[in-house]
């Protein structure tokens, strides 16, 4: 077993000097990465989404569970990323803590949620594309068979993310400042409209919720216990809680840039940690706006912010809002297909992939290869997959694997009291204990299906990693 091949830290340290990748990034360009992944589809899509389906106007809440639960995964985020600067993040974090094996089980997590979150992103994009030019939703809709929308959008920034890392932080950045002017729109504009009787009741009566395959779309916690699946209540808070994650999870794509970080130690806990807060308060303020202007159950789930200012009659703040969404969902899109190419960068480095995907192109200074592969696999879920059975799978391959990364802060502690942390996790071990079961109880609500899907996909990589990894690692020898 790979249990006893534990990755030396000083090595992971060393790597920082190899120049494989290319220091170009700032604190600026971190933060701009960080709200550029975050700030997206929970805003434009997921918050219409789960309202309607599970929550009510209670997704505000909703956001806040998620917010906790991230913000206490950040915190030991933050202290891994600025003592062990490295591409593979939490990959390499449980790699040099826990052991090859588990580090195996969890970047092929987070290749799950990166992979699966830009293809949720992409259909959302190429809604809000087709309400923003009329275009046909046989093509661009959520209803198309084939979402073409989705399919072009992945292969125009994959170009770019190829190109080079400088080049997707200058536009990232500009997307940025784009869609937070829009949610501040929103938020200004919005609030004039918002009724108190759409948000009354605030958590909606539990009810039957009247599917056929009862167990299969039960959260799994329910399941266990034998209970009666529903809708709403406090079980459906807790439900879209777990859903809305997703829409936190792109604070950790910053701990993969540690190896393009002019000063990791510094920026990337400012990164981390900041983008988190900002998107945290976006989130809260748009989901209450959205729910007080229209009745929850009468939600546009394909544009749903477009949608209600549609529906009271101002249609230039929906133009805006549908512009705002395009760039916005852009800018997640790239900064997803940029962590794909450096997870996989990092585990083919060490062999658990194929050697090809662990190097950089000689003149770009990027992992074409992993990109490029990567984003061929996200197309063709995108153009296939509805968004509701893909933002489960990337909520929960997220919180599986910041699990990993809040059990690695003690463990890494008692191995090495003497490494250089410049941010540490207050009330060790207490606080990442907590950040774990709190993940895990996220987890539990999701429902029966999406664990079976997850179990499915863990079973192939484990396969994949016995047949291939395990004999092609460099610590076999």
């Amino acid at each position: 077993m790979g249990v006893r091949r534990i990755l030396d830290v000083d090595k992971v340290l060393e790597r920082q000097d190899s120049g494989e990748l290319k220091r170009r990034l700032r604190g600026r360009d971190l933060i701009g990465f960080g709200v550029g992944i975050i700030i997206g589809t929970g805003i434009f899509t997921l918050a219409g989404v789960e309202a309607k389906t599970h929550a009510g106007p209670a997704v505000t809440l909703s956001f806040v569970i998620g917010a906790v639960v991230a913000g206490l995964a950040a915190l030991c985020y933050a202290e891994l990323a600025s003592s062990v600067p490295t591409a593979g993040s939490a990959y390499t974090y449980a790699f040099a803590t826990l052991g090859e094996v588990f580090a195996w089980i969890i970047g092929w997590d987070l290749l799950l949620e990166f992979a699966l979150g830009a293809a949720v992103v992409s259909r959302g994009w190429s809604g809000y594309l087709a309400n923003l030019l009329g275009l046909s939703p046989s093509l661009f809709g959520e209803e198309a068979p084939v979402n073409i929308g989705a399919v072009l959008i992945i292969a125009v920034l994959t170009v770019v993310a190829v190109v080079g890392i400088k080049e997707s932080a200058f536009l990232t950045n500009i997307l940025v400042l784009v869609k937070v002017a829009v949610c501040v729109l929103i938020l200004a504009v919005g609030a004039f409209y918002v009724k108190s009787t759409n948000l009354t009741p605030f958590i909606p009566p539990s009810q039957p919720s009247g599917s056929e395959a009862a167990t299969l779309h039960q959260p799994i916690i329910q399941a266990a216990l034998g209970l009666e699946q529903s809708v709403y209540g406090i079980g459906g808070v807790l439900t879209a809680a777990a859903v809305v994650f997703f829409a936190y999870t792109g604070f950790e794509a910053l701990a993969n840039l540690g190896e393009e970080t002019v000063n990791p130690k510094k920026d990337l806990k400012v990164g981390i940690l900041g983008a988190l807060f900002v998107c945290a308060v976006l989130y809260l303020g748009v989901s209450l706006v959205l729910t007080g202007m229209v009745e929850y159950t009468t939600i546009d789930v394909s544009a749903p912010l477009a949608s209600a200012f549609d529906a009271v009659g101002e249609h230039w703040v929906s133009a805006l809002i549908s512009l705002g969404a395009v760039t916005g969902l852009t800018s997640v899109m790239m900064v997803e297909l940029v962590t794909i190419g450096r997870i996989g960068f990092a585990m083919g480095r060490d062999g658990l992939l194929p050697k090809a995907l662990g190097t950089t192109h000689p003149k770009w200074g990027t992992p074409h290869r992993m990109t490029i592969g990567g984003a061929v696999l996200i197309a063709i879920l995108a153009a296939l997959v509805p968004i509701s059975e893909l933002s489960d799978m990337v909520s929960i391959g997220a919180l599986s694997a910041m699990i990993i990364v809040a059990l690695a802060v003690p463990v890494l502690r008692r191995k090495r009291p003497d490494l250089n942390r410049s941010f540490t996790v207050p009330f060790s071990p207490v606080l990442p204990v907590v950040a774990a079961l709190a993940c895990l109880y996220l987890m539990l609500n999701l429902d029966v299906l999406t664990w079976i899907r997850f179990a499915v996909w863990l079973a192939v990589g484990l396969a994949i990693y016995f047949a291939y990894g395990r004999k092609h690692s460099k610590f076999a020898e």
